[in-house]
Formats: C-alpha cells, sequence, structure tokens
C-alpha cells in the first residue's frame, strides 16, 4: 500500500513541476508566474480542486510519443473566490509552450461544461503558443470545440480572460468572445497574424507589442478591458470584479455588508456643474459620491475615454454604471463610446445587474470620420442594447441632453424606470444658438435679434421642466439628494418583471 501511495506522490510531483525547473526558471525570469502560481493567487487558499493532472495527449506523429508530459500543458479545475465557486484554466508554458492538442481542449471543455451544469463563473487565464503543429486538424478541432461551448455559455455564466502570455492566431476567438478580458502590460499580447506573417503579406514592419500588446488593446482596439503591471495585480482585480457579479443568469449579484448611509448628503454636488455651461468637469467625482464607500470598478478605462462604464454598490447592491464624460470629447457619443457603453449595458442585462445612467451629452460627434465609420449603425446599438435591457434602469441627467443623444441614453422613451433631472440639466432638440440660427435664420444679419431670440430659446427649453411638464423627467431632483433618490428607486425595483414578446434571438445592429 505504501508503494502504491509513494507512487501517487511521485506522480503527483512529476505533474506539477510541468515541464521542468529550467523552464519554470526561464518563466519566472520573463516576470512571468508558472500555470499553478496564477491559480493559487486567484483562488482563495486551500481551494482549488485540480481536474485532470494525468491527462497527456495521444499523439504518435514526429516523435510525440516519446514526450507525454503530464497536464498537457493546461491546469484545469475548480476552486473559490472569496467564498464563491468559480471554475478555471490556467495554459503552462512551460509544457510544451502551452500548445493547444486535442487532449489540452479537452480538458478546457470539460471544466467549462462544470461551470454550465453548476452555475459557476469561467476564469480562463491564457498562456500559450498557440496550435500544436505536430496535431495538425485535431488542434483546430480542439479550439472549435471550446468556441461552441463559450458561445453556449455567453449570457449564462460570466466569462473572464486573463492573457499572461502570447495569444496568437486562433487563439484570440475564445477570449474575444468572453465578458471581460485582462492583460498584463509588456508580457501579453493578441493578435490573428503575428508581425513576421504581416511583414511578408503587407510589407509592415511592426513589433509584437505595437500589433497587439497591452496598451494596444485597451486604448486603441478597445479587444481588452484592462491592462496591468504583473500578474499578481492583475489576479487580484479578477478578484476583485469576480465580487461584483452574480455566479451566473438565475442568481441575483452578491449583496455585501456596507457601511455607507443611503440617504447620505453630498452637499458637493450643488455646485459639480459650471456657471459655464461649456466648461467641463469630472463625472467621476459624481460616480464616486454617490457609490457605497465611493468605490467604483471602472471598465475600458482606457478606451473611448469620453464614455465611463463600470461597476458600483448601492446598499451592498451591484449596480451598473453608464456615463458620459465631459472632461473628453463634451462627452459626445461617438463610434467607440456608442460601442463600449452598449457592450457593457447588454453585459448587464444578461446578468440582472441594474443600471444607472448619468447623461451630460451635447450630442453625436460631428465629422465625415464618423459618419463614413458608420457612426449611425453604432449609434444604434447603444440605442437598441437600452431598448432591450429590462433589468431595473435608473438615469439622472446632469446637464445637457440634446436630440438623438438624449434618447438613446436610457430616456423614459426606451422605458426608463425612473428618469431624474438637476436643475441644471438642459433638455432640448439642440443648443439655444443653433436652434435660434434655424429657426430665425431671416434674423442672421442682426446680431442683437439673435441675441435676444438666443435668450428667449434659453428661458423656454435650457431646463428640465418641459420634459418634466411631458412625463418624460419623474422628477427633478437636488443635486445633493442624488444618492438618496437613486438608492430609493433601486430599492422600489427590487421586484421589477417585465416580460418581451417571443423570439428565437434578437438581430442587433452589428
Amino acid at each position: 500500500m505504501k508503494d502504491i501511495l509513494h507512487e501517487l506522490e511521485s506522480r503527483r510531483a512529476e505533474a506539477r513541476l510541468g515541464g521542468g525547473r529550467k523552464r519554470i526558471d526561464a518563466q519566472h525570469e520573463k516576470g512571468k508566474l508558472t500555470a499553478r502560481e496564477r491559480i493559487e493567487i486567484l483562488l482563495d487558499e486551500g481551494s482549488f480542486e485540480e481536474f485532470d493532472m494525468f491527462m497527456a495527449h495521444r499523439c504518435t506523429d514526429f516523435g510525440m510519443e516519446q514526450n507525454r508530459p503530464y497536464g498537457d500543458g493546461v491546469v484545469t479545475g475548480w476552486g473559490t473566490i472569496n467564498g464563491r465557486m468559480v471554475c478555471v484554466f490556467s495554459q503552462d508554458f512551460t509544457v510544451l509552450g502551452g500548445s493547444v492538442s486535442a487532449t489540452h481542449a479537452q480538458k478546457i471543455c470539460k471544466i467549462m461544461d462544470m461551470a454550465m451544469e453548476n452555475g459557476a463563473p469561467v476564469i480562463g487565464i491564457n498562456d500559450s503558443g498557440g496550435a500544436r503543429i505536430q496535431e495538425g486538424v485535431d488542434s483546430l478541432a480542439g479550439y472549435g470545440e471550446v468556441f461552441q461551448r463559450n458561445i453556449e455559455a455567453s449570457g449564462v455564466i460570466p466569462q473572464i480572460s486573463v492573457i499572461m502570455g502570447p495569444c496568437a492566431g486562433g487563439a484570440v476567438y475564445s477570449p474575444a468572445m468572453t465578458d471581460f478580458i485582462f492583460m498584463v502590460k509588456d508580457s501579453s499580447y493578441m493578435f490573428v497574424t503575428g508581425p513576421d506573417v504581416v511583414k511578408t503579406v503587407t510589407n509592415e514592419h511592426v513589433t509584437a507589442e505595437e500589433l497587439g500588446g497591452a496598451l494596444t488593446h485597451t486604448r486603441k482596439s478597445s479587444v481588452a478591458d484592462a491592462a496591468f503591471e504583473n500578474d499578481v495585480e492583475a489576479l487580484a482585480e479578477v478578484r476583485r470584479l469576480v465580487d461584483f457579479l452574480p455566479l451566473n443568469n438565475r442568481e441575483k449579484p452578491p449583496m455585501r455588508p456596507f457601511f455607507d448611509t443611503p440617504g447620505r448628503r453630498e452637499g458637493s454636488l450643488d455646485t459639480l456643474i459650471p456657471d459655464n455651461p461649456n466648461t467641463p468637469y469630472d463625472m467621476k467625482e459624481l460616480i464616486h459620491k454617490v457609490a457605497d464607500e465611493g468605490d467604483f470598478y471602472e471598465i475600458q478605462a482606457e478606451f473611448a475615454r469620453n464614455m465611463v462604464t463600470g461597476f458600483m454598490r448601492l446598499e451592498g447592491q451591484t449596480v451598473g454604471v453608464v456615463a458620459n464624460q465631459p472632461m473628453v470629447l463634451a462627452g459626445c457619443l461617438d463610434i467607440d463610446s456608442s460601442r463600449k457603453a452598449a457592450r457593457f449595458v447588454r453585459f448587464c442585462d444578461c446578468f440582472e445587474i441594474p443600471l444607472l445612467t448619468f447623461v451630460d451629452v451635447p450630442g453625436f460627434l460631428p465629422g465625415t470620420g464618423q459618419e463614413l465609420g458608420g457612426v449611425i449603425k453604432h449609434g444604434a446599438k447603444l440605442l437598441y442594447a437600452y431598448g432591450e435591457a429590462t433589468v431595473p434602469k435608473v438615469t439622472v441627467i446632469t446637464r445637457k441632453a440634446y436630440g438623438g443623444a438624449y434618447v438613446v441614453m436610457s430616456s423614459k422613451h426606451l422605458r426608463g424606470d425612473f428618469n431624474y433631472a438637476w436643475p441644471t440639466s438642459e433638455i432640448a432638440v439642440m443648443g439655444a444658438k443653433g436652434a435660434t440660427e434655424i429657426i430665425y435664420r431671416s434674423d442672421l444679419g442682426d446680431p442683437e435679434k439673435i441675441a435676444a431670440h438666443t435668450r428667449s430659446y434659453e428661458d423656454r427649453f435650457a431646463n428640465p421642466f418641459v420634459a418634466a411638464e411631458r412625463g418624460f423627467i419623474d422628477e427633478v431632483i437636488q443635486p445633493h439628494s442624488t444618492r438618496m433618490r437613486v438608492s430609493r428607486a433601486f430599492a422600489a425595483l427590487r421586484n421589477k418583471k417585465k416580460s418581451a414578446p417571443w423570439k428565437k434571438h434578437d438581430n442587433i445592429p452589428l
């Protein structure tokens, strides 16, 4: 019996060593942790239960039968984050470069199936050289099986990808279908074709970092949601994100004990809006002052900064926040901000996370670049996302809400539940000056008349009361009472139920 137990421990030690001490040291020299070290940091101490530690590939071509390491380049299993179950897979670059074989993919599929059956989030840690060339189409078939599970899990369980090394070719499509993607600066990258292929085909000279590094994907392409300095920081932020999310689409988001007063008044908000309507202010100040303990977890902070998205808590409950940012492009909607917000709104709706929208939008960004880039279709994505969302929706208009952008930003016309406005808000088709020049075109040659018409227009429309008269605004509220009013609104909506006509699925304007 002792011999058998000794052999078991010997085999486990071999499996835990992955590709061997030399390759582990090389991983550390690059500033990267090993697959198992990453799991230990991500999960609660001692909670990890590993699956398929001894699985090995079955390839016999190119002499592969001589090299059959345990685990086949990926560590899979389940554990807990702050006591809540999650499933996880972590690719091991020390074993055959973390390349994906049929067996490697089989292990990932198995843990994803378990996650679906048990209603637990899936966290994938990607660090792989791509498909295992020696296995040919078997490797590609494995990728396809993983992709299909990503699709089936979408909207059922949260899926989080952490890119902690190379992720190239077909491998990028699995993370691309997940809900959140985190990267590590200077050590992770994602691209469909690498720099060498790009040089051969298009004669462009580009580095891996420029083509698919963390900064590229967080600031330009929007593929990734955030980039962090090292593996430890990235994994700590994943833990923090999971704390905001429900385990699956049949559970409510977690409630956390809170130490803030729901009725807290913030006198400083009464002076947040500058006297000059064209002077910017920081919308994040409002978000932090409304949130429990001022805690706000921002998503895609570096991309489309004229739109702010992220999670806060109100009375301990997770709330998704979408807000125009007047500090950037005056808070205009454009292609990038519309896509960013639409994706976030749809995620929140999938998982029954209530939506809080702060509005200060002068309209859509004008220009040929926007029109030729399809701002109509992209703006329609946000419009569609808000209109189809059935979660509780509370909106606060702080200053400008002009034209179609007013309608798009969770207005009463898109089934907003509680729509509030500050006394400083202006809800109109457009700004007073532009409107006056259209209505009184015949007086354009007389500056005094135009000025008088502009003042008249401002007196009539540069306020929230016309919209309130029509019932499009439920209440004009004092800025300092925003936290209290919003908290009470969400409390009133906790049992909201909204049905929709039967359909196989919608056809959002992609």
